[in-house]
């Protein structure tokens, strides 16, 4: 299970529905996406609920492409990754990525009086706050914006209270988020993905970070279920299961909402959701 809302409400599903479907006992456990791709190869890690890409590109060539150990369930659920404002930082003129770069405009983002706007890039185990960093870098606001690294529930709550007061905030996003569904959250505008504008070296390297370069917006994402290809040869049943559970973004959006908006506990949700879903989840378990 990550530790993001999502990911943490499939993971549940994931558990209450195997066991419903096919009387195996499901134990799930927080670790960080690395260490479970390491699990997923070593055989102490069976399924990881959300593995985003392109973020983990390179590490699914690793454990996918190259060593076979890994395998992608087959049904993706579209994503998108970039810069957010808050309402009060685009009315101030905060609406490209270029803006970051102008000291004039992103003092207005300063709230610890250094001169520097502040800007969470996401949370420190996440593989997609390494690449934001990248970004600043290759844009070249990294001057002129302190990149803050803070876990998802309390960036959230600062951004709750910024749009409470009217503060002007930029911060990393992503969708299906229900940060959307709370606020009118205005998403910076970037120059397109361009490939040929993007080298990420592999974060095996401890200098990846200044070594790689991003200076356009991300490409389109996706996630999926990713499960150890040895657990799906031991389980052919369950892997076929997996590959049908077919989240839509919707789904993703309010699984989000339940858990760090109505702070309903993981575990709870995905009974309820199980509940309300058995035709559907039935449906993936059959042959």
């Amino acid at each position: 299970m990550p530790n993001w809302p999502s990911g943490q409400a499939t993971a549940y599903i994931l558990k209450v529905a195997i066991e419903k479907e096919f009387g195996q006992p499901s134990l799930v456990e927080e670790i960080g996406t690395l260490n479970a791709f390491a699990g997923l190869e070593k055989g102490t890690v069976d399924i990881h609920p959300e593995v985003w890409q392109p973020n983990l590109d390179d590490v699914i060539k690793k454990f996918v492409t190259d060593k076979g150990v890994v395998t992608l369930a087959k049904p993706t659920v579209p994503a998108w990754q970039g810069i957010c404002a808050t309402p009060a930082a685009a009315e101030k003129g905060l609406k490209t990525i270029a803006d970051l770069s102008e000291p004039e405009k992103t003092k207005l983002l300063d709230t610890d009086g250094d001169g520097k706007g502040e800007m969470w890039i996401g949370a420190p185990a996440w593989s997609s706050t390494g690449i934001e960093r990248v970004r600043a870098n290759s844009y070249g606001y990294a001057k002129t914006m302190t990149l803050v690294e803070a876990e998802e529930e309390v960036a959230m709550a600062g951004i709750d209270a910024a749009v409470a007061t009217d503060q002007p905030v930029v911060f990393a996003c992503y969708a299906p988020h229900f940060v959307f569904d709370l606020h009118k959250i205005v998403r910076l505008s970037e120059p397109p993905h361009d490939a040929a504008k993007w080298s990420l070296v592999s974060a095996i390297d401890p200098m990846w970070i200044k070594k790689s370069k991003a200076s356009t917006a991300w490409d389109a994402a996706n996630f999926r279920i990713a499960y150890a290809t040895a657990f799906g040869k031991k389980h052919p049943d369950i892997a076929a299961f997996l590959d049908k559970v077919d989240l839509t973004p919707d789904e993703a959006t309010a699984m989000s909402y339940a858990l760090e908006v109505e702070r309903q506990a993981p575990l709870g949700y995905a009974k309820a959701w199980v509940e309300k879903n058995a035709a559907r989840v039935d449906g993936w378990a059959k042959p």
